[in-house]
Parts: C-alpha cells; sequence; structure tokens
C-alpha cells in the first residue's frame, strides 16, 4: 500500500529526516512515535505529498506520490490534523459534504448520490443531534468527530492522522480512537498516525516506528517498541512498564524523580504486572 525508500529531509542546511524506509501494508495501523522535534509530522507531511522528499522514494499504491494530482491523491488518502477544524461558520453537515470534494466535477456536482454515506456517517459517528450546529458552537472533542466523519466521507484508503487526540479529553480520545479502529477493520483502511500518547499507541497500533533525531531508531510491534531501555534512551524519563491486565499491550507508568519513587497507593506495587 505505502513505501518508503531511504527517505532524507532537508531545509536549508538543516537535515530533520534522514535514510527512512518501511512499508505499510493494506489494513495495516502503523503508529508514529517519537520525541519533539524528532521529524514525526514532518514525515507524515512527506507521506501525503504536501511537501516533497530531498532524496529518496514514496509510493501509494506503487505510484511515486509526486505524480499524483491532488485531486487523485484525495480519492486515495486522506489527512486529519490534531486541531483539524477551526470554529468557524459552516455546519457539521457542511463540513462532511466538503469530503466528497474529489468526486465533483468542476459544477460542484458528485459523481453519485453521497446522501445514504452521509447519512450513514452521521449516524455512525452520533452526531445527529449537532449536524446542523456550526463549528463555532461545539466543544472540541465535537469538531474533532466533525473532522472525522468529513474525512470518512472521502472514502479514502489511507488515513494519515497527525496527533489527532492532543486537545482531546480522555473519553474523547478512547471515543475517537475506537471510531477510527472500528472503520479500520470494517472497510480495510490503512491508517498511520503520529501520536503523542504512547500508551494510545500501543493499545490500538498494530505496529510503530519509533523515530529519534530524525532517524528510524525501530520498527516493530508495540511490546518490542516501548521497553523501559529504549523509553529511558528516547525520552529520557525512567518509566515504569507494565502489560495492561486486559489486552496485555505495554502501557507506561511515569514516575518522579524526587525520591518519592517507592510511595505506592491502595493496593501497592503487587497489583501491577511489570513486562520489562
Amino acid at each position: 500500500m505505502i513505501r518508503v525508500e531511504n527517505v532524507a529531509k532537508r531545509y536549508d542546511d538543516t537535515t530533520v529526516l534522514r535514510d527512512i524506509c518501511f512499508s505499510a501494508a493494506r489494513g495495516e495501523w502503523l503508529g508514529i512515535i517519537g520525541p519533539n522535534g524528532s521529524g514525526k509530522s514532518t514525515l507524515l507531511h512527506l507521506l501525503s505529498g504536501v511537501e516533497a522528499a530531498t532524496s529518496g522514494t514514496i509510493e501509494v499504491m506503487g505510484k511515486d506520490v509526486a505524480s499524483y494530482s491532488r485531486k487523485e491523491l484525495s480519492r486515495i488518502l486522506a489527512v486529519l490534523q490534531q486541531d483539524a477544524l477551526p470554529p468557524i461558520g459552516y455546519t457539521v453537515r457542511e463540513v462532511m459534504e466538503m469530503g466528497r470534494f474529489p468526486f465533483q466535477n468542476w459544477l460542484g456536482q458528485d459523481s453519485r448520490d453521497a446522501e445514504p454515506l452521509l447519512s450513514a456517517i452521521t449516524q455512525r459517528l452520533n452526531l445527529d443531534g449537532i449536524v446542523h450546529r456550526t463549528l463555532d458552537e461545539l466543544s472540541g472533542g465535537q469538531r474533532q468527530r466533525a473532522a472525522l466523519g468529513k474525512v470518512m466521507a472521502q472514502e479514502p484508503e489511507v488515513l494519515l492522522l497527525d496527533e489527532p487526540t492532543t486537545y482531546l479529553d480522555i473519553h474523547y480520545q478512547i471515543q475517537f480512537m475506537d471510531y477510527v479502529r472500528s472503520w479500520q477493520r470494517e472497510c480495510g483502511l490503512t491508517v498511520i498516525a503520529v501520536l503523542h500518547d504512547l500508551n494510545l499507541a500501543a493499545q490500538y497500533c498494530d505496529r510503530l516506528l519509533l523515530l529519534h533525531e530524525g532517524k528510524l531508531l525501530a520498527d516493530g510491534a508495540p511490546d518490542e517498541i516501548i521497553r523501559k531501555e529504549r523509553i529511558r534512551q528516547v525520552f529520557g524519563v525512567d518509566p515504569i512498564v507494565i502489560s495492561h491486565p486486559l489486552n496485555r499491550a505495554p502501557q507506561i507508568l511515569l514516575q518522579p524523580e524526587d525520591g518519592q519513587q517507592e510511595k505506592t497507593f491502595g493496593g501497592g506495587r503487587d497489583d501491577v504486572t511489570s513486562i520489562h
């Protein structure tokens, strides 16, 4: 579905990415993690075709990403950012209709009747009660749900997410990620997501790419990547890594550096099982 080979990106004399190689299969959820400044969002910009790589190749469905027109690429690939919709005066329904742009002719006519699709998305994302409200009337979580409705209306085969849960509380974070996972599994969607929250990344992603100082440091399953020594090396913290009691995904507990690490609460440290 996507192949990245020896990709580098430079801005003037600054190299942001170097020698990046990986592939993403159809239906796979690939997470991109790493500290601030490691090149995560830059890599997503290259995958989306918004920016061109300085060297190397990026192929989407066997074709160089740069060879697509914007409209052609939009029929295959959609992008959702961390604050995708500013609080402006469009209604939720109007925003969702914007997702049909890649399939419209120069008169704005859709290639097919999109009403059944938009209605199904409205119900699926529980947007019925706000579909006629404007974005400036919505909370951040509701706006992000509307933004997801827009990219779902685009019917892409690849979805790129750039830290989509950054401004959401924990309820909306889980809700958003569950919606994406349901869509991914039902339609065979390929998802590539830059994620700030390592615990969310470990729970939802099939594979993780760990970037550090512009290089691909590691590529593997979450339990291969989320390890104490590696997190300490890359992020400069001393975490406790445990296994989630239900799905066994690795989860990180942070501890202070002020000598209070041994303090316990409730049942104490015997209530968690360390995996690393």
